[in-house]
C-alpha cells in the first residue's frame, strides 16, 4: 500500500481579539493553493482539520468553535497607498467548505503584527520605537483597515497591560481603524441599508414578525430585539448552544434575513454561506454576570448586545460584529440605537458574554443615503505559536 508522505508549509498560529487562527504568507502556500479554488480550499480546511463529524477538529489546529476554526493569507499589497493585503477564510468545523464571504475583525487585529515580521511592510514605515501604521487591503469585502501596532526596540510589542473581555491576559494593544466599514456585499448594491430602512418587519416562519435593522457595516448583521424572540439580552453561551430548537430558530431567523438582504437568492444558499450575514439581539442595559464571574452593572453599559457566529452564540463578540454595532448606534432609529436609549452618539460600550467592550463610529447621512467614515475600536493580538504545519501530500492531489 502507498503512503502519502506530510508536506511542510510554513505558518504561524495567532491570536487575534478574541479569536485564533492559522497565518500564512500567500508565497508559503504550496503553487496550487495560491489562486482561490478547490485546492486551496482543501489544503485549509485538512490544516484546521475540517470537516470532522465528530465537531473536535483533533486531527488539526482548530479549536472546535466559530472563534478558532479561522484561516489568513497575506502577501505584499499591489494597491496603492496599502502595504498588504489580508484574505480571511471561516472554515466549517462539521463542513467541506471554506466561507470567504466576509471578514474577520479579531484577526484583524494580528494582521499587522504578522505582516512587520514576516517582512511585508517596508522597513522605512516601521519606527525604531513608536507606532507602527500599517494599511491593511482586506480582500473579501474590498475596504481598508489601518492598524496602530506598538514597536519596541525595532520589534512588534505583543506583551503589555491592555486587558479585554473575553482574553485571560493582558496583552499590547493594538488600536483599529474601519474605514468606510459599509460592505459592498454582492446584490445590496453596497449600501448600508439594503432595504433602505432603518427597521424592517421580517416575517419568520415559526416566530412570526420580528422588528429587525439589516446593516452593511463590518460584517452584513440582523439585529432583533431580545424580548421579541424571548430572551432578556443577558444570556451566556450555555443557554443557547445547548438548547438545538433556538439554534434552529436562529438559523431560520439568518436564512430569512439573508435573503432580505439580497445576500441570497433562495433560502437553501444560507447553508453554504454560514460566516454571514451575523445575527444579534439587543436589549437595554441590565445587571448580569459574564462568563469569567466578574458583574456587569448596568450603569456599565449602554446596552446589551448577544451575537451567533457560524450557528452558535459567540463568547465575546465578532470584531466585525462591533463595527456592525457601533454604526447601527451611531444612527438614530435603528434598533441598537433604540435599546442604547436612542440618543445621538459616536461612541457606544455594549456588554457581551464575556464583559464588556467600546467601539466608535460616526455616521452621516448624505443625499438620504447613510454613510460611515470609519469604526474604531481597540484589541490585542499575540504570536501563539510559529513553524511550519504539516498536511498529507495528497490533499493537493
Amino acid at each position: 500500500m502507498a503512503h502519502s508522505p506530510q508536506i511542510k508549509i510554513p505558518a504561524t498560529y495567532m491570536r487575534g481579539g478574541t479569536s485564533k487562527g492559522v497565518f500564512f504568507s500567500l508565497l508559503d502556500l504550496p503553487e496550487a493553493a495560491r489562486v482561490p479554488g478547490p485546492a486551496r480550499d482543501a489544503l485549509l480546511l485538512r490544516v484546521i482539520g475540517s470537516p470532522d463529524p465528530y465537531e473536535k477538529q483533533i486531527d488539526g489546529m482548530g479549536g472546535a468553535t466559530s472563534s478558532t476554526s479561522k484561516t489568513v493569507i497575506l502577501s505584499k499589497s499591489t494597491r496603492a497607498d496599502h502595504d498588504v493585503d489580508y484574505l480571511f477564510g471561516q472554515v466549517s468545523i462539521d463542513k467541506p467548505f471554506v466561507d470567504w464571504s466576509g471578514n474577520c475583525g479579531n484577526l484583524s487585529a494580528a494582521v499587522g503584527s504578522f505582516a512587520i515580521s514576516s517582512g511585508l511592510v517596508d522597513a522605512s514605515r516601521i519606527p525604531q520605537n513608536g507606532v507602527a501604521v500599517v494599511r491593511i487591503w482586506q480582500a473579501n469585502i474590498g475596504k481598508t483597515i489601518i492598524a496602530h501596532v506598538p514597536i519596541t526596540d525595532g520589534a512588534v510589542q505583543e506583551t503589555g497591560d491592555f486587558e479585554l473581555d473575553g482574553v485571560t491576559f493582558p496583552a499590547a494593544e493594538v488600536q483599529l481603524e474601519f474605514l468606510d466599514p459599509a460592505a459592498d456585499e454582492e446584490g445590496a448594491g453596497g449600501s448600508m441599508f439594503p432595504t433602505g430602512n432603518l427597521v424592517d418587519d421580517l416575517d419568520v416562519p415559526g416566530v412570526g414578525v420580528l422588528k429587525a435593522t439589516l446593516i452593511n457595516a463590518g460584517i452584513p448583521t440582523i439585529f432583533v430585539n431580545a424580548r421579541d424572540i424571548g430572551y432578556t439580552g443577558t444570556e451566556l453561551q450555555g443557554a443557547i448552544n445547548g438548547d438545538p430548537k433556538a439554534l434552529a430558530m436562529f438559523e431560520t431567523l439568518r436564512a430569512h434575513g439573508a435573503l432580505r438582504m439580497g445576500l441570497i437568492k433562495h433560502l437553501d444558499e444560507a447553508a453554504q454561506r454560514q460566516h454571514t450575514p451575523k445575527v444579534a439581539f439587543v436589549a437595554p442595559p441590565a445587571d448580569y454576570v459574564s462568563s469569567s464571574g466578574k458583574a456587569v452593572a448596568a450603569s456599565d453599559v449602554d446596552l446589551l448586545v448577544r451575537a451567533l457566529s457560524m450557528g452558535k452564540l459567540h463568547h465575546a463578540m465578532m470584531g466585525t460584529a462591533a463595527v456592525a454595532i457601533g454604526t447601527a448606534a451611531a444612527i438614530s432609529g435603528t434598533l441598537v440605537n433604540l435599546a442604547a436609549g436612542g440618543t445621538e452618539r459616536n461612541a457606544v460600550r455594549f456588554g457581551h458574554p464575556s464583559g464588556t467592550l467600546r467601539v466608535g463610529a460616526e455616521a452621516s447621512q448624505v443625499n438620504g443615503e447613510w454613510t460611515v467614515n470609519k469604526a474604531i475600536m481597540s484589541r490585542s493580538a499575540r504570536v501563539l505559536m510559529e513553524g511550519v504545519v504539516r498536511v498529507p501530500a495528497d490533499v493537493l492531489s
